[in-house]
């Protein structure tokens, strides 16, 4: 249960009770450290401002581009199936597999095949796929799902991954960065060698050559698709680029904004398979084609998945990346996953948003997160899902009428502050019906004994 109904399960409250601790620390300083790596080049913002052209222009053509691209594909001995749904995709992995007689995979990072629920598909036909990315394969090792979309084990301090390593490897207890990576290295390289199936992601296919690029810091990618006879591809249909030359540019913009680097150790372009192997595509459609029919909705799917968004955003920093209960978490998943699972089923994510604006002044190809996140809001109520039920319309109703003038701002901040101070004394009351999701986990902020921010303000402007 890990698409639609999972959505369903688990954003009640966005939070679980046995989830990761707050991300802020951690993701705070990664979104300090890109950001100051694009900052050092004076003509970044022309970067961010040529890729959202070259993208906007990709989905504007998409049908002509992908025709290009798969005749250039086919063209370099590449098999090429397209996936109207996750159903399909899933069916011709399964086909591939039967045909061939797998029994085992090796798998690289890929947004898609989360998307798809491939780990779990082939595993009910007997077919194990080991995550070979080093997050994908501690959380995989533990049980978990990623929390974040480069960072899959962000939530994982690395003793609690020394003791995951010997507790379900039987290794000797190391909290030391450089002995946990070997001890995975010489676990993985074994699987490597004994696997029928590679899989891997797509990061950039370039309609004018047929070539598909994947980047990667670790290895584990050359490795999957090249060490098994059978390499299967899952590529997004939107993740086009139209010609060759305009790659430079996003192998510079990519890893600054994903892991802060000026460039990733690899960089792997395929151009075919080797003789004796076989290499598949599956272009995977997936509600895409919806999203793009849509003129307001069409352009998150320039998204490069770089996760920056969601080390930017406060709410994504504190709930962590489980609470949003897909693979698509943060102000990426408040866009995206309407779109693909549909409003009525996740309709709860587009309020999880405090619409700061951060997503949207950071994002590298210039996606309008928060004005598109408003826009679901208000196709959630339309669509009259529990977002515009009676109380929930007479609580927004209410809280404009308060927010209206400064006197009945005053008044209702006290009436909070009242509140506040009354809490430990209305324990049953605090936690009744849906509140009670938020409050039984949580402390609630200590009213400043200083007074607020307003009074701070107004003694600043008297000195």
């Amino acid at each position: 249960m890990y698409g639609a109904e999972f959505l369903v399960k688990e954003t009640k409250g966005l939070s679980e009770a046995n989830g990761p601790k707050s991300l802020m620390p951690t993701s705070l300083r990664s979104a300090e450290g890109n950001l100051e790596m694009c900052w050092n080049i004076p003509q970044w913002e022309e970067f961010r401002k040529q890729a959202h052209d070259i993208k906007r222009y990709t989905l504007a053509n998409l049908d002509k581009l992908l025709e290009q691209f798969i005749e250039k594909v086919e063209q370099r001995g590449i098999k090429v199936l397209f996936a109207a749904d996750a159903g399909e995709a899933n069916e011709l992995v399964l086909d591939i597999c039967k045909k061939n007689g797998a029994k085992t995979a090796v798998k690289a990072k890929s947004m898609v095949s989360e998307e798809i629920d491939l780990n779990h598909n082939l595993a009910r036909s007997g077919i194990t796929a080991l995550e070979t990315d080093l997050g994908e394969y501690i959380v995989q090792l533990a049980g978990q799902r990623p929390t974040h979309i480069v960072t899959p084990a962000l939530h994982l301090s690395a003793a609690e991954i020394g003791q995951l390593f010997a507790d379900k490897l039987g290794e000797e207890f190391t909290e030391q960065h450089s002995k946990l990576t070997m001890i995975a290295r010489k676990r993985l390289r074994e699987e490597f060698v004994k696997a029928d199936i590679g899989f891997s992601g797509v990061n950039f296919g370039i309609a004018e050559t047929g070539n598909f690029v994947l980047i990667e810091n670790e290895g584990n990618i050359g490795l999957s698709t090249s060490a098994p006879k059978i390499h299967i591809a899952f590529m997004g249909i939107e993740k086009l680029i139209p010609r060759l030359d305009d790659l430079p540019l996003f192998l510079n913009v990519l890893p600054r904004m994903a892991t802060g680097q000026k460039l990733t150790t690899y960089v792997h372009m395929f151009a075919g398979p080797a003789p004796g192997r076989e290499m598949y595509l599956i272009l995977v459609d997936n509600g895409r084609t919806k999203a793009l029919k849509d003129p307001e909705y069409r352009q998150i799917l320039q998204c490069m998945r770089c996760g920056l968004c969601m080390n930017n955003c406060p709410v994504y920093r504190h709930v962590g990346g489980w609470a949003y209960g897909w693979v698509y978490p943060g102000p990426l998943g408040e866009v995206l996953v309407p779109q693909l699972l549909g409003i009525e089923t996740a309709w709860k994510l587009p309020f999880a948003c405090s619409l700061c604006g951060a997503c949207t002044s950071i994002c590298p190809v210039k996606i309008d997160l928060s004005h598109l996140i408003v826009k679901n809001r208000r196709r959630a109520v339309k669509a009259k899902t529990p977002a515009g039920n009676f109380i929930e319309t007479l609580t927004w109703k209410q809280y404009a009428v308060w927010m209206q003038t400064g006197w009945r701002f005053r008044f209702l901040m006290r009436f909070i502050k009242f509140g506040i101070k009354m809490t430990p004394f209305l324990p049953r009351l605090l936690h009744l019906d849906k509140l009670g999701a938020w409050t039984r986990g949580r402390t609630l902020p200590e009213v400043p004994k200083d007074g607020s921010f307003r009074d701070w303000w107004s003694k600043r402007r008297g000195l």
